[in-house]
């Protein structure tokens, strides 16, 4: 017997008790509806029909033979081979999209998750209630960026931090890396990268890490009185820093990392990354792919990022500490005597307020006002470029 038999033959009696009860007056159309868990009117169309029919009256026709549409079984088991043999523990959705643009696919997502839920590959997640959100997003791409970072074992093994520089009003990443921990400078460099792909953007939304903040007393308002030196160099930008007092005002970002974190070590270990040089390489080319799938349109036409012109990022987007020259034209800065050569528009600069301008990769600058007087590698050593006319910041 197929297997829709014997629940159709248990309704069709049951609606043969409730239709003699009703034809005796021992129940109303609607009290019989709702028995059979219908409405009033359907129950009346189950009455003409069984009326004209008989019990072959209800018969669903629908279900007289077998679909027409329904996938072949060797489809489904070469479905769930794939699944299980390529990508078990991807959600359904990455693995939809591999199915698709590397395998050929051409079933539906739902189809694809009902026929993997149905196969017990994929767990069948609770019915979640309509996300709504608090704050909706900026009209235009460039008024708020987000930054934050994730901690997280992106490749077995390996505990990173991965970068994230996105956009409110679209939700697409303009910078995304690892680096072994979060700090001022890989700030800098999601900024930087930022900056240099679109232009200066208005505002900049992160949380209240102690490189973007000083926060005189834990949970309480930042002090915006004291800038860090990212602070510092946000304000030389024009870039307006916006603090998160909690992780649900940083929604996007949680959500953005929540999907992250599904997807991308799967991406990395398909591709046998387990290096953070590799992993970065990757990432540039993932990028375009990730915002494709998941950024939006904003709401309004236009942007509010501006040209970058002739801003010296390398200047702004360094540490800066300001000192004294010494008696011997030296400048002190963190063990390293810093040398100022001999200047053809001032005899010397001893007890002159300077600052020094430490890089990324360890070399320094000394600068007096907007007047560079010399460069210096990481040991302190004057740099070959450096002949007092040095340029200005």
């Amino acid at each position: 017997m197929d297997r829709t038999e014997l629940p159709r033959a248990a309704r069709t009696l049951r609606f043969e008790e409730l239709y003699r009860a009703w034809l005796r007056g021992e129940m109303t159309q609607g009290w019989a509806a709702g028995v059979l868990g219908v409405s009033e009117r359907t129950f009346r169309r189950y009455a003409s029909r069984y009326e004209a029919g008989g019990p072959e009256g209800l018969r669903d026709g629908r279900v007289a033979g077998g679909s027409h549409r329904r996938a072949p079984a060797a489809e489904v088991a070469a479905l769930e081979a794939l699944y299980g043999q390529e990508y078990e523990g991807w959600s359904v959705r990455h693995f939809h999209e591999r199915y698709v643009e590397d395998h050929g696919g051409r079933r539906s997502y739902t189809w694809v998750k009902n026929r993997l839920q149905g196969a017990g590959l994929v767990k069948r997640g609770r019915r979640r209630g309509r996300h709504r959100l608090r704050r909706p997003r900026k009209p235009l791409e460039g008024l708020m960026v987000h930054q934050d970072g994730s901690t997280h074992e992106w490749v077995p093994g390996r505990v990173w931090d991965l970068i994230v520089t996105s956009d409110d009003a679209t939700g697409r990443v303009y910078s995304g890396f690892c680096v072994a921990e979060e700090g001022t400078w890989s700030s800098f460099r999601g900024v930087r990268e930022t900056v240099e792909a679109k232009g200066l953007f208005a505002s900049l939304y992160t949380d209240r890490g102690s490189h973007y903040w000083h926060t005189p007393k834990a949970g309480e308002k930042v002090d915006r009185s004291r800038p860090t030196q990212f602070g510092r160099a946000m304000g030389e930008l024009g870039i307006e820093m916006i603090p998160s007092y909690s992780p649900q005002a940083r929604g996007r970002c949680e959500r953005l990392f929540r999907t992250l974190q599904g997807r991308l070590p799967n991406e990395l270990a398909r591709e046998g990354i387990a290096d953070m040089g590799e992993a970065n390489e990757y990432l540039g080319a993932y990028w375009p792919r990730f915002n494709a799938a998941f950024g939006v349109e904003a709401a309004g036409e236009g942007t509010a990022f501006v040209p970058l012109s002739d801003v010296r990022l390398d200047d702004i987007l360094c540490l800066r500490e300001a000192r004294t020259v010494g008696n011997d034209n030296c400048v002190s800065y963190r063990g390293k005597r810093l040398q100022i050569a001999p200047q053809p528009h001032r005899i010397h600069y001893v007890r002159a307020k300077v600052r020094v301008h430490e890089y990324e990769d360890g070399s320094m600058s000394v600068f007096h006002d907007r007047l560079r007087l010399g460069r210096y590698d990481r040991q302190g050593c004057p740099l070959a470029t450096s002949n007092g006319a040095g340029g200005t910041a």
